[in-house]
């Protein structure tokens, strides 16, 4: 584990400190994996409907065509800081927990021995959320999935569960709740009802952690269908987005910034959007800049991976993420999703 620990100049940190000290630090990441499906049709699921299934040949090439790219990806996310993959990764729009084995035993990631958390989830389309981990650094002691039960007119919506994984990161406490809220299909006005009943649902979760520790530390992370600026965050979730105004219990989402400066994740319907983001509770927030030490994991950075390599060079797709499924066929590409991380940060004792 030692060699994962380096030394951080005063360059790289932007901390004010007089002799350099060492650090920890950890990348966490999320990463929708866009219709990571088997090339077997599973009739209890509408997965005849998936791009996967809808070729027309050569699935078994691109399966684990998408396996290799996507495992390439992973591999390179956050390594430049840490010389590692994410040792914590919620990843959406997978199958199966097949698809993630084959995913981590890939030669990419074979080494770092991910674990896997996952559950079938009652999305009509049977695409689900989960959670892989570095046992190494991530020791998991408690997780469930937690069905949103959303009701529109008196119907049921059948859509992805939200994950919840508590677990020690180097013997610190993190909660993580990974999401997939529902899509922007079905008109807006319904569509945006769904997601705040979803994003109340994550404020029910936050406040049962936070009655067996008030200063939990928590990760919210997702592709949520909205922007940060949407209700479902600043209505309901009341996400921050300037240190200066967090107070004890808020959340503070970094992306709502980077929105506002025309980042993105995905390009849907001609719309450049960011979907897919991390927010956390504020004791992970370090929030005076003269401050010397981080004697606790505090987030240090937050991203978009956006490597050249994952963008669409032509047409129609042009400037969006590089897609693996386009008009009925395997383009070779990665995701429509650009992967997100952060950098969570200590002082090594």
């Amino acid at each position: 584990m030692n060699k994962f620990f380096f030394f951080l100049t005063l360059f790289f940190t932007g901390i004010s400190i007089s002799a350099q000290k060492k650090y920890a630090i950890r990348t966490v990441a999320f990463y929708n994996l866009e219709n990571l499906f088997d090339t077997i049709n599973d009739v209890s699921k509408d997965d005849e409907f998936s791009p996967m299934m809808e070729l027309k040949s050569n699935k078994t090439k691109a399966y684990w065509g998408k396996i290799e790219n996507l495992s390439k990806v992973i591999h390179q996310i956050g390594r430049e800081k840490t010389k590692t993959s994410p040792v914590i990764l919620g990843v959406a729009e997978i199958e199966n927990i097949k698809v993630l084995e084959d995913l981590v035993k890939s030669e990419n990631l074979k080494k770092k021995n991910y674990g896997i958390i996952h559950f079938d989830s009652p999305d009509k389309r049977g695409i689900d959320v989960a959670l892989l981990y570095q046992p190494r650094y991530f020791k998991p002691i408690h997780y469930e999935a937690i069905n949103p039960n959303i009701y529109f007119k008196n119907r049921k919506i059948f859509t992805r569960d939200i994950l919840l994984v508590s677990g020690y990161l180097d013997g610190e406490l993190i909660h993580v709740i990974v999401n997939h809220w529902p899509s922007r299909r079905g008109g807006e006005a319904e569509s945006s009802y769904l997601r705040e009943k979803a994003a109340y649902k994550v404020t029910q979760i936050i406040a049962k952690i936070r009655e067996n520790d008030e200063n939990a530390k928590i990760l919210i992370m997702g592709d949520f269908n909205d922007d940060p600026t949407n209700s479902s965050f600043k209505k309901i979730l009341k996400t921050k987005s300037k240190k200066e105004d967090v107070k004890e219990k808020d959340i503070f989402n970094p992306y709502e910034k980077m929105f506002e400066k025309g980042l993105n994740t995905l390009g849907y319907r001609d719309n450049i959007n960011l979907f897919d983001q991390i927010l956390f509770t504020t004791p992970l927030l370090q929030k005076t800049k003269d401050k010397k030490e981080y004697t606790t994991y505090k987030m240090f950075k937050s991203g978009i991976f956006n490597k050249r390599f994952l963008t669409q060079k032509k047409g129609r797709y042009k400037g969006y993420p590089f897609r693996s499924f386009s008009n009925g066929r395997y383009s070779g590409g990665y995701s429509d999703h650009y992967p997100v991380y952060l950098y969570l940060i200590k002082e090594k004792n």
